[in-house]
């Protein structure tokens, strides 16, 4: 069966994350202005067609009927489109299929994921086939992780503006307001009941998802600190997203490092001093926290998540409770919910110090105004898409996308190592160009500068 050519295919536009970001592609300027095409893809015809009355979708959306228990039908969706965005999940069930057809066929492809041993399963994988396919291969293109990925990048950025420096530590307080679906907490009861243990285990390790090894940080605190110079210092307590969003920001600084050292041994200069500023350096390391209004706070929350998740976890007849009472899959956050949520992620990266030379120390402020999770989600997940087709809204536009599939056809400004393809992460894969898209869209800020240096401050973003 052959379908419509598309440049984006939303699988699973039906369920809550695939509306919502249904939704933003059909009003996206680009779209109305004629540079891309996108078609809908679900299970069910039926929902397929109450979306498209429901959000008054032009007919030049197609839809699509595809079941991700048939590959046939998975890659049927895959090959008509440039790229693909999955919002189906839990990924561990239900994302293999898809990653497998694009790498295979060379299309590109982003999701949502937050599940860092399917990611782990996939890289091992995959990685060399969308390689050889030159497919961009791109998980956790939502709030898990562009904001910790963001951070730590434009914060590398800043302190090579700033001299010649390596990254020693990079922290990252993440402050949040939002709601939760029934389908994040789906994914958390089948990473607990249907992952192995031992895959859970090899996956929860430091740097299992990056190519090269590194500086550690303890897996658990009660009490972390956040102490930017020249201002009160912000406490934290442990937070539920910072497994996957560290072992993301880690394989980031994996796949700098191993770019450096073959652009060291085999390239031109120019190429090798451009991947040496690119590179966080072979002592960076990497943590982060939810802010909280004390300490006092910091351990209660660390306390009843460390009890509660551990009673989730080794306690099943809490989970059958659990499962009893959650909402169910497709269901989300109220629209004034989501109106009323923002996340602001506050970064304090320095430098490595020496006896000459103090450390450096770089402050970046990232922020979100809507849900994160969601509203927010939906608006990442969508420009680290459309990166993949276009320039950026402010950036001179230059017509409809390449009908090609090769790595040449991406558009300029993206990294090198996009070009290569590959499961890569938001900022190897997008890097600026991502960032621009989501300044452009007012939703999102970006703020970067060398701090606590008496006469000095410069802003990066």
């Amino acid at each position: 069966m052959s379908s419509p050519k598309s440049d984006i295919v939303v699988l699973g536009a039906t369920g809550f994350t695939g509306r919502l970001t249904t939704r933003y592609l059909v009003a996206h300027p680009q779209f109305t202005e004629g540079l891309f095409s996108f078609s809908i893809a679900a299970r069910s015809q039926s929902k397929l067609h109450n979306l498209v009355q429901e959000l008054g979708l032009p007919a030049s959306v197609n839809t699509l009927q595809f079941d991700v228990d048939d590959y046939s039908s998975v890659e049927a969706a895959v090959k008509s489109a440039r790229v693909v965005i999955n919002t189906v999940g839990p990924y561990w069930r239900w994302g293999t299929p898809v990653v497998k057809a694009c790498a295979l066929n060379g299309v590109h492809y982003v999701d949502l994921s937050g599940e860092h041993p399917w990611l782990r399963e996939i890289i091992y994988k995959f990685d060399y086939v969308a390689m050889k396919s030159r497919a961009v291969i791109v998980p956790s293109c939502g709030y898990d992780s562009i904001p910790s990925d963001l951070s730590a990048y434009v914060s590398n950025r800043t302190l090579k503006a700033y001299g010649d420096y390596d990254v020693d530590t990079s922290i990252t307080a993440h402050k949040v307001r939002g709601g939760i679906s029934g389908g994040t907490l789906n994914t958390i009861m089948t990473v607990l009941e249907e992952v192995p243990r031992h895959k859970l285990r090899d996956s929860s390790a430091d740097y299992a998802l990056s190519p090269v090894g590194g500086r550690g940080m303890p897996k658990f605190r009660f009490l972390y600190n956040l102490s930017i110079p020249g201002e009160p210092s912000v406490p934290g307590a442990f937070f539920g997203m910072q497994p996957t969003n560290r072992k993301l920001v880690q394989r980031t600084y994996g796949l700098l490092e191993m770019q450096a050292r073959s652009v060291d041994a085999a390239g031109s200069q120019e190429a090798a001093q451009a991947a040496r500023r690119a590179r966080y350096g072979p002592t960076f390391v990497y943590d982060e926290f939810l802010a909280v209004p004390s300490r006092l706070s910091a351990v209660l929350v660390s306390t009843a998540f460390a009890v509660g998740f551990g009673m989730l976890a080794l306690v099943a007849p809490i989970r059958w409770l659990v499962k009893k009472l959650m909402p169910p899959p497709g269901s989300g956050p109220s629209e004034e919910t989501m109106q009323n949520g923002f996340f602001i992620a506050t970064n304090h990266t320095t430098s490595v110090a020496t006896p000459s030379s103090p450390p450096v120390h770089v402050k970046t402020v990232f922020t979100g105004d809507r849900d994160p999770g969601y509203a927010l989600t939906a608006i990442m997940l969508s420009e680290s898409a459309l990166s993949l087709l276009l320039p950026p809204v402010s950036s001179p536009q230059t017509g409809a996308p390449s009908s090609k599939s090769e790595a040449e056809s991406l558009p300029e400004g993206l990294p090198d190592m996009a070009r290569k393809g590959g499961i890569l992460t938001p900022m190897t894969a997008f890097g600026d160009v991502l960032i621009t898209r989501l300044v452009d869209t007012e939703r999102f800020a970006v703020e970067s500068s060398v701090v606590g240096r008496e006469g000095e401050q410069r802003k990066d973003v």
